[in-house]
């Protein structure tokens, strides 16, 4: 490419999703449940800000209460992040999420934040997200106080997904995984670490 062309090409697809839409109809879904009360999400607007048909969400997900227990799921996450041992489990859990957050364009985890306030079936999120993420990493955490160091990892990595949303072109956009991690990483694993 010379210097005097503007056109850059478009990122591949991730291998995830060949062309079905799954993960735009995931994404459109997390979108709606986290943002709307549940009475008011219609598969067919979840479809339209997915660009695919009604048909096809229902094709993948099948009703709208399905599709809502798939996006209120975060074991899949959370075991992805969970996944190694302890004595490096803090550079671990980083670059995860930073790398799941570039390939697939979503956070495993900042969903839960919207539905913070609200007592519809948002609620079903924070329940979800307390069982399956901090009850989950309280149980791997030896040493004392583990709910209450579970729970501030938990907000370090919500705040690592949050911070990477607002500044989507700032300087984390720049920085590799590896090199957030070395920066991030030591705040999580000294929590992993206290006796």
């Amino acid at each position: 490419m010379t210097s005097g062309q503007a056109t850059v090409p478009a990122p591949a697809r991730p291998a995830a999703d060949p062309g079905t839409g799954r993960d735009a109809i995931l994404r459109a879904a997390r979108r709606a449940f986290t943002q709307r009360p549940y009475a008011e999400v219609t598969i067919r607007g979840i479809a339209a800000d997915a660009g695919v048909s009604p048909s096809l969400v229902v094709k993948h997900f099948g009703r709208k209460e399905e599709l809502f227990n798939t996006v209120a799921d975060f074991g899949p996450a959370a075991a992805e992040l969970f996944d190694a041992p302890l004595g490096v489990l803090g550079r671990h859990m980083v670059v995860t999420l930073v790398r799941r957050r570039r390939e697939l364009q979503s956070d495993p985890l900042l969903r839960v934040v919207f539905s913070l306030g609200n007592r519809d079936e948002r609620s079903l999120l924070r329940d979800r997200f307390q069982e399956q993420v901090t009850d989950a990493l309280t149980a791997r955490l030896p040493g004392r106080e583990r709910a209450l160091r579970a729970e501030l990892i938990a907000g370090h990595l919500l705040g690592l997904g949050a911070t990477l949303s607002l500044h989507r072109a700032g300087a984390g956009a720049d920085a590799g995984p590896e090199h957030i991690a070395d920066l991030y990483a030591p705040a999580l694993q000294s929590l992993i670490d206290r006796p």
